[in-house]
């Protein structure tokens, strides 16, 4: 009998150890606005690609008036593989093109205009490079959107009804023709001098009424469901107030769209840094070109960024929370020219020698606390290359230290923090010590969080241990990954 209630202890003590790796202490409720499964894989994106190339490409201009002869649009050696393969061996994820911009030039055969491809030369008016494109997409792997101005300096019926009919006809044959489309870009030009069809004058349009988006996006939801719309309030994501790819020090991914309205005092700020309090998941999409123009020029041949210039670009876009689309203009010829080539690929190298190597393989780390106590909250989920496994808080708990320790002195130039975002974000405020002379050193530090945060020391660390503090949270941190490079 004595044996047997033994046994019995035994396995009540298996019994509770049991219970806590199926977590008796439950996950932490989502907080505020959460992304939804698109905007998350939209997050996880990182780097899209822009392209930017219709008429103006061959007028030598940014914004085409109008009034341009499709004649005019001859590439001679046009080929989307060249583009998308590029972009693939660079580390892109997703191509946005630009179908259709103020000019109102279409790069497919549209059935409602003949201001379009098939009234140029280009493959003797059977071409289509919308397709093009898209097909170039699909067979690299690449996610495929489009931007389509709702401008149009062509159209004789801008400013009437009927343009509308013809905006939406001309989206329907995008968004039934060409296969899925991850996003549909389109921002705040409206209105001003244009041909229109010959009257040569300034039209004036209320942005807020005129396109009737909120019809227009129903119509367009319902042929690609998972769709995600970019304006400068949204309403999937969000212009970042500048034209730089420079997101905010602080960047909330929420924002509260009824909030915005054009001419606002502070809108571009607004944008720029979200609302900590905001009502809607509306992430913060950070746009720039590889050149000064957004189309192409011969002159700016020697003024393409350098590979340290993009570097640079990627720590103030994705370092800080956002995704960044590039833009990347096709020449005359219809490639992307040499230099441009080899800065994509340079930074695509300086990327890889920068971050290759994560100091947190092989260290040990150790928290303030841990959510009850439990392994299914641990630590160590930060650095197990689990997206998906995070470190977390008690509820009560809204700061917190995680400190890791990598086993001899090493070099530290960069800090990467993610927070896991399906939960909401949370983190207001934080820092970085390193281990120095028999103390902690501060080194930096920052506000918030977000997708992910890179913070580039001034003056690169030799260190032994590193600590991360979080000193301020919405609730409780959920930080999913930390790396040391």
């Amino acid at each position: 009998m004595k044996r047997n209630k033994f046994v019995v202890i035994a396995l009540l003590a298996l019994s509770i150890v049991g219970c806590k790796n199926k977590k008796d202490t439950p996950a932490p409720e989502a907080v505020g606005p959460v992304p939804t499964a698109e905007q998350m894989a939209w997050h996880k994106m990182e780097k899209n690609a822009f392209i930017h190339f219709t008429i103006n490409t061959f007028t030598d201009k940014e914004w085409g008036f109008g009034d341009e002869s499709p004649e005019l649009f001859n590439p001679t050696d046009l080929d989307a593989d060249q583009w998308v393969k590029v972009l693939k061996e660079t580390g892109f994820k997703g191509v946005i093109l630009t179908c259709k911009h103020h000019d109102g030039f279409c790069l497919w055969p549209s059935e409602y205009t003949e201001h379009d491809i098939a009234s140029s030369p280009y493959k003797n008016g059977e071409g289509d490079i919308v397709r093009e494109v898209s097909d170039a997409c699909k067979k690299y792997g690449l996610k495929f959107g489009v931007y389509v101005s709702p401008w149009d300096r062509n159209r004789a019926d801008y400013g009437d009804s009927t343009y509308i009919t013809y905006y939406r006809n001309q989206l329907k044959e995008l968004f039934t023709s060409y296969g899925d489309v991850f996003e549909m870009w389109f921002d705040g030009a409206n209105g001003g001098d244009g041909y229109y069809g010959g009257a040569n004058e300034e039209r004036k349009i209320d942005r807020k009424t005129y396109y009737h988006w909120p019809k227009t996006l129903e119509i367009v939801r319902e042929m690609e469901p998972k769709v995600l719309f970019f304006s400068d309030g949204g309403p999937d994501l969000r212009w970042g107030g500048n034209e730089l790819a420079r997101a905010g020090s602080t960047n909330w991914n929420t924002i509260s769209p009824d909030t915005i309205y054009a001419g606002m005092s502070g809108i571009q700020d607004l944008l720029n840094r979200g609302s900590e309090n905001g009502d809607q998941w509306v992430p913060l999409e950070a746009n720039t070109s590889i050149r000064p123009g957004w189309f192409y020029h011969a002159k700016e041949d020697s003024l393409v960024k350098t590979p340290e210039q993009l570097l640079d670009i990627y720590l103030t876009s994705v370092g800080r929370g956002s995704t960044l689309l590039l833009n990347i203009p096709p020449d005359k010829r219809g490639l992307f020219h040499e230099n441009d080539i080899a800065s994509l690929k340079g930074w695509n190298a300086l990327l890889k020698k920068e971050f290759a190597n994560d100091l947190t393989e092989g260290a040990s780390i150790a928290a303030s606390s841990v959510r009850g106590d439990e392994e299914s909250y641990a630590a160590s989920l930060v650095i197990d290359d689990n997206y998906d496994t995070y470190w977390a808080t008690d509820d009560a708990v809204n700061t917190g230290s995680l400190e890791i320790d990598l086993g001899e002195a090493k070099q530290v130039k960069y800090i990467t923090i993610q927070e896991y975002i399906p939960l909401g974000q949370r983190v207001k405020s934080f820092n970085v010590e390193a281990w120095s002379n028999g103390k902690w050193e501060a080194i930096t530090e920052a506000t918030t969080i977000g997708y992910k945060r890179i913070l580039r020391l001034e003056e690169p660390v030799n260190t032994d241990k590193i600590k991360i503090n979080i000193t301020d949270s919405k609730a409780c941190p959920v930080i999913n990954n930390i790396e040391i490079h």
